[in-house]
């Protein structure tokens, strides 16, 4: 499916230096969530204006992330996003990325615009975080082959069937990604699958990717993972956005369990210390 043997060596088995760095650590990387909308589903419209998204991004350091995802354009996991133009992402980074570049830790761009993308990275971001997998614009592959950054493919779907195996999706989804991947000349040491719990998902399929979260190994690239108050939390116990940390922290540490090495989330500082503890606590058996 991969088609691994494919690629040539000297591209598919380099793992990126930053990636390396990132995937090391005895725990998961933690990337902490920026968003500069006015629309998220769990923020939205909080850390708009530029100095508070400065203050949260220096609060993200401070509590330990290790990246920090920075998006311009609500991608709301369950629809009702508001559609914005390439100027407008850009407008609203121009007064926040720099400045929270300057922090010192990296940084990804979380756009499906090339456009947008290429700004961000001009600007000192480092990591490309494409929620729809390079299939949205058939321009992103290509320009991210070019500038040699890591890359996030994240699985999605226009609306969610819940007639489908959702695993055999998600699997069907990668392979594609990777194969354009492999045309524009990305290399595999440069890629990260993103499950996209939550997007083009029903309640039950984001919960059954978390579970079998372990069979997307077979492709041999690192996993991130995104549960951060997603709705499928409230399936379970209902509650908002801003109530589900609870939620959050569990699913985060199954999915820690089953082989993701970075975790996306809105609570860093929690989220730090479940995967510091969880892990001090197995290292004993």
């Amino acid at each position: 499916m991969m088609a691994a043997t494919s690629r040539p060596v000297s591209t598919a088995t380099a793992v990126h230096p930053l990636l390396q760095k990132l995937l090391s650590g005895p725990v998961p990387a933690v990337m902490g969530v920026l968003n500069v909308t006015p629309d998220s589903f769990s923020d939205g419209g909080q850390f708009l204006a530029p100095e508070r998204a400065l203050a949260q991004a220096r609060r993200l350091v401070a509590e330990g992330a290790d990246i920090i995802d920075v998006g311009a354009e609500s991608t709301r996991p369950y629809g009702g996003a508001r559609p914005v133009s390439a100027e407008e992402e850009v407008a609203r980074l121009r007064p926040v990325l720099s400045e929270v570049i300057k922090l010192g830790i990296p940084v990804s761009i979380d756009s499906m615009k090339p456009g947008v993308t290429a700004f961000a990275l001009d600007a000192g971001a480092v990591i490309a975080n494409d929620v729809w997998g390079l299939q949205r614009d058939g321009h992103m592959a290509a320009l991210l082959a070019q500038r040699g950054v890591p890359v996030i493919i994240m699985h999605n779907r226009d609306h969610a069937d819940p007639a489908i195996d959702i695993m055999k999706d998600i699997a069907g989804f990668f392979a594609r990604s990777l194969e354009i991947a492999t045309r524009a000349g990305i290399g595999q040491g440069h890629i990260v699958l993103d499950p996209g719990i939550g997007f083009g998902k029903t309640a039950e399929q984001s919960m059954i990717a978390l579970a079998r979260l372990d069979e997307l190994k077979r492709f041999g690239l690192p996993l991130l993972v995104g549960a951060s108050r997603k709705r499928f939390i409230a399936s379970v116990s209902p509650s908002e956005p801003d109530q589900r940390l609870g939620g959050s922290l569990a699913a985060h540490l199954i999915a820690a369990r089953g082989g993701a090495r970075i975790i996306r989330t809105h609570d860093v500082a929690e989220t730090v210390q479940a995967l510091r503890v969880a892990a001090a606590i197995e290292d004993k058996r």
